[in-house]
């Protein structure tokens, strides 16, 4: 088969795989200006996939090029779309139920080794004695000193029921290999414990599907045992969103009514309002939500819906402004495509996107001072800027509606060393 003949074979494909859902909204959308790809167009997508494939300096397969292509497109639009293989696809499906398939570690790099980080309990690592600080030299024979993180995490998930074999050196032991089998991991997002025997506190670390349900079952276990709480505090500190279905089922759970989010994009489909049903967790029981720079977007969500009906007191700082929708569509080769859709905004009309929630009280997060050099959704490349913002042009959080105990609050919060020193800065 020629060159040729081989390209426009793998082109068609793109074509087949990427096209007919666009040309279908094309078909039916009337804007005049709207541009078509034309065939000249096509041919010079062809030209350039032909004169890379016969002339780049090393060998580069068909596929390889034309994935890197649909990369190429995606990343050009926003920071948040992109391709996803098939294996990716599946990764992020497994991670909306909490969930992936692995041998529950978390790794970090140190001095160019791949280090034990954490092990989940129960879970494979946990059971055959891998502790945090526990180095490993190799996967599966392959040495991985001076691996590339990602990469390396990986080598370590895999299909359940696969094998892996891993070569282990203990600070204080010697080296040893062990064989695990690779399954399920939940990963815990939800961790509870008591402040100043009056104030619950929870670490929430990520939405997946069952967090709301997750939450309220705690609630209902501590109500069950007696205990009557005088406030409740919701750390969204470095929680980077995940589902937003849970988020608004949390922020749901504390309001009896009024609008929680909204979206808004170029397609009716993306057109939604979400809002609270009759009942409500804990009526009357102070609430504080914990934020910085690294909650993003379900954790915005929920901060700013309970920051506009008066519900919850939002302490930290301003969160990370990721304010748009990302929808995932599947394609035919087991991939899908994460795709940005629309904008999220709070019940008064705020967008969050590039600009973020503001606390009411502001406080330097985990107690530390100085800056922190963490980007947030505005430093990114390519970011989208933020819509306007409401039909009145205000982009100005409400007041709480409820009397908050402001100086108890920070007290409590202060003594547990989860803030520093904390100043009232919301708007009048």
């Amino acid at each position: 088969m020629s060159e040729s003949r081989t390209a426009k074979r793998l082109l068609l494909s793109f074509l087949l795989a990427f096209l007919p859902a666009s040309l279908a909204a094309q078909e039916a959308d009337t804007v005049a200006d709207q541009r078509q790809m034309t065939l000249d167009e096509l041919r010079t997508f062809t030209d350039v996939f032909n004169q890379a494939r016969r002339n780049y300096v090393e060998d580069v397969d068909d596929l390889s090029l034309l994935d890197s292509a649909i990369r190429g497109m995606l990343a050009e639009l926003d920071p948040h779309s992109g391709y996803l293989s098939p294996k990716q696809f599946e990764a992020l499906n497994d991670a909306s139920y909490g969930r992936y398939s692995g041998i529950g570690v978390s790794l970090k790099t140190v001095d160019s080794r791949i280090v034990i980080d954490a092990v989940i309990d129960g879970s494979p690592a946990d059971e055959a004695g891998m502790n945090p600080g526990d180095i490993i030299t190799s996967v599966d024979g392959r040495p991985v000193k001076d691996r590339f993180l990602p990469d390396a995490i990986d080598d370590m998930e895999g299909d359940p029921g696969e094998m892996i074999r891993l070569t282990v050196l203990p600070p204080d032991g010697e080296e040893r290999e062990i064989e695990l089998e690779r399954e399920y991991i939940l990963l815990p997002t939800l961790d509870f414990e008591m402040l100043d025997r009056s104030y619950g506190y929870f670490r929430l670390t990520q939405f997946h599907r069952d967090s709301a349900k997750h939450l309220q079952e705690a609630l209902e276990s501590i109500a069950a045992d007696g205990t009557e709480l005088r406030g409740l505090v919701i750390d969204l500190r470095d929680n980077p969103g995940g589902v937003l279905q849970p988020a608004v089922e949390i922020a749901d759970g504390f309001l009896d009514e009024g609008l929680i989010v909204s979206t808004r994009g170029r397609n009716a489909s993306m057109q939604m309002e979400f809002s609270a049903h009759e009942g409500q967790w804990l009526a009357g029981v102070p609430l504080v939500l914990l934020v910085d720079r690294g909650s993003a977007s379900a954790s915005e969500v929920l901060a700013g819906a309970l920051q506009d009906h008066g519900r919850a007191l939002v302490v930290g700082e301003r969160t990370f402004g990721k304010g748009s929708v990302q929808s995932v569509l599947p394609l035919r080769n087991g991939g899908g495509i994460k795709l940005t859709t629309a904008h999220y905004y709070t019940p008064s009309g705020r967008s969050i996107q590039a600009e973020g929630i503001l606390p009411d009280v502001e406080a330097d997060a985990y107690g530390e001072t100085g800056d922190d050099d963490r980007i947030r959704e505005s430093d990114l490349e390519r970011h989208l800027g933020r819509p306007d913002a409401t039909d009145n042009g205000v982009n100005e959080q409400s007041r709480p509606a409820m009397e908050f105990p402001v100086d108890e609050i920070l007290e409590v919060l202060d003594a547990a060393e989860l803030i520093g020193t904390a100043e009232d800065t919301g708007s009048g």
